[in-house]
């Protein structure tokens, strides 16, 4: 478990120093996303991901990789646009998105503790493909949620589906570097 939080805590900085970066050039110009164009985007990504690795093609010369590391960051701003409703302004200071970035990375990281103790890091034996179908099948939950204007019966709600992407994004990259 301490090898999974170390592996975990590397990808997760490598994520934030590219959405810090970004902040920088863009500054936060995302905010003006709803959180369902951050879930179309988040398919785009996905199934961008999913296309490569069954045609074994990429066009675009950006890797997969990258694309994981998107959803990552993508994930993390939708769960800002969902959850931090008093916050108002489009554009807010770097050290405020990158602050908000680590609370919900956080939330994220104990998750992934909690449910690996449970699953028994069931993640660790399962394909990256497999994880990038999961993904999938995430966003379309989450889309069926937006279009019922976020009302469930018995699921759980839009965050926890960006929660457990983001993880699922998080594996594929650990996996990928081992």
């Amino acid at each position: 478990m301490n090898q999974t939080n170390t592996a975990y805590t590397n990808v997760i900085n490598v994520c934030r120093d590219i959405f810090s970066k970004k902040t920088k050039d863009y500054g936060t110009a995302w905010r003006i996303l709803r959180p369902s164009s951050l879930t179309d985007q988040l398919f785009i990504k996905a199934q961008r991901i999913r296309t490569i690795q069954e045609t074994g093609e990429n066009k675009v010369g950006e890797n997969i990789e990258d694309e994981f590391i998107a959803i990552v960051n993508y994930c993390i701003m939708a769960i800002i646009q969902l959850r931090e409703t008093e916050l108002t302004e489009l554009e807010i200071a770097p050290e405020k998105a990158e602050e908000l970035y680590d609370k919900y990375a956080k939330e994220a990281f104990e998750l992934m503790e909690r449910k690996n103790h449970d699953y028994g890091e069931a993640w660790r034996d399962m394909r990256v493909s497999s994880l990038t179908d999961l993904i999938l099948q995430k966003i379309f939950r989450v889309k069926q949620i937006e279009d019922n204007k976020g009302a469930t019966i018995i699921s759980e709600g839009i965050d926890a589906n960006y929660f457990d992407m983001l993880n699922y994004s998080v594996f594929a990259l650990i996996l990928m570097k081992n």
